[in-house]
């Protein structure tokens, strides 16, 4: 996705829920029918597949990386996202 396409989402107190694939064969963020999905080809290790899901989730919403803030799934899938 192109950066600022989900600016839409972006608004103050917002909660974003997604589905993250890691070990992709690359980074993307799509929205699709069942909701937000981000791929990311970092593995799910000592948080790094959080980090990259927070910068490309921030690149397609438009806003800095420390404006997001992870509210449940830190070791799931599953993730909440909330926009401060």
């Amino acid at each position: 996705m192109k950066k600022g396409s989900l600016a839409h989402l972006a608004q103050p107190g917002a909660e974003i829920a997604l589905r993250v694939t890691p070990k992709a064969s690359r980074n993307l963020v799509e929205d699709g029918p069942d909701g937000l999905r981000v791929l990311v080809t970092t593995v799910p290790e000592g948080g790094k597949a959080n980090q990259a899901v927070v910068k490309l989730l921030a690149q397609a919403l438009g806003v800095a990386k420390t404006r997001l803030v992870l509210v449940r799934g830190a070791t799931s899938r599953d993730k909440v996202f909330r926009v401060e």
